[in-house]
């Protein structure tokens, strides 16, 4: 499988304009400082990864760069470690009501289309990445959610009670700050008791050390039996801009109860 969106030719018009920055062993960029330069206008313009509304107002560049250029795998593997716990539970795909956080482009839920997953709510605070899922992939969302889930206003919260999800996607937004644990935290009050959690980290993140932020939360939910760990999967994320391999690990877990507020440890 790929993750190139249905309009190829957009993904194409990219190549040959889209380049990396040259990184030897002794300046290299930590993954959150990773960057590259496009060709727009006549003139290359710099634009860093982690700005992801200047990258989804361009149709194909997410696609061309993470997808093509950086062989990022993540979305077939969670969501095809998310199917295996889910047929190892007998559940019906078409039972399932998901939550997919971070939702970015629509990549995830096209991914769990093709698994039989129906039911699909997607949140991003991006109005720029509700925009283009909208326009890249029309249709594989119920509904999409262009919202703050830190501070959660009425008619979302009314939303979100009323799409009651059994399960909760959450792929490559985790570790970073781009989805704090806090706002993890707030997503998962809404999946029911049972519920299937499907998410990705960062290996290193998984290391004891981290005693703060998404890496401590899963932790004591896991050790505290709040949630129930079914699988977990590591594997090669995508390539960095050095050339070097990004390893995640994948996970599906259940979750047994309501988690306390509690279970949060601030950064």
């Amino acid at each position: 499988m790929n993750d190139i969106a249905p309009n190829g030719f957009l993904v194409r018009e990219w190549e040959g304009r889209v380049c990396l920055p040259e990184v030897n062993g002794t300046s290299r960029l930590s993954q959150a400082e990773e960057w590259c330069q496009i060709l727009e206008n006549g003139q290359w313009k710099r634009l860093r990864f982690h700005d992801y509304g200047e990258i989804y107002r361009r149709p194909g560049l997410y696609e061309h760069l993470f997808y093509g250029m950086l062989e990022c795998r993540s979305p077939s593997r969670v969501v095809g470690l998310l199917d295996e716990v889910r047929r190892d539970a007998g559940l019906d795909a078409a039972s399932l009501r998901v939550l997919d956080l971070g939702a970015g482009n629509g990549i995830v839920a096209q991914r769990l289309r093709e698994r039989g997953i129906r039911r699909i709510l997607g949140v991003d605070i991006l109005p720029e990445a509700k925009q283009a899922a909208q326009r890249d992939r029309p249709g594989v969302y119920d509904d999409y959610l262009a919202a703050d889930l830190l501070e959660i206003q009425p008619q979302t919260r009314m939303r979100l009670r009323e799409f009651a999800p059994t399960a909760l996607t959450c792929v490559a937004a985790l570790g970073f700050g781009d989805i704090p644990a806090r706002l993890y935290y707030n997503a998962l009050d809404f999946v029911s008791t049972g519920g299937l959690l499907a998410f990705n980290i960062k290996a290193d993140f998984l290391d004891p050390r981290y005693s703060h932020g998404f890496s401590a939360l899963i932790r004591r939910m896991v050790d505290e039996q709040y949630v129930r760990l079914e699988a977990t999967r590591r594997y090669r994320h995508r390539m960095g801009i050095d050339g070097r391999p990004l390893h995640y690990t994948a996970m599906v877990a259940t979750k047994l109860k309501p988690v306390p507020e509690s279970m949060l440890v601030d950064a």
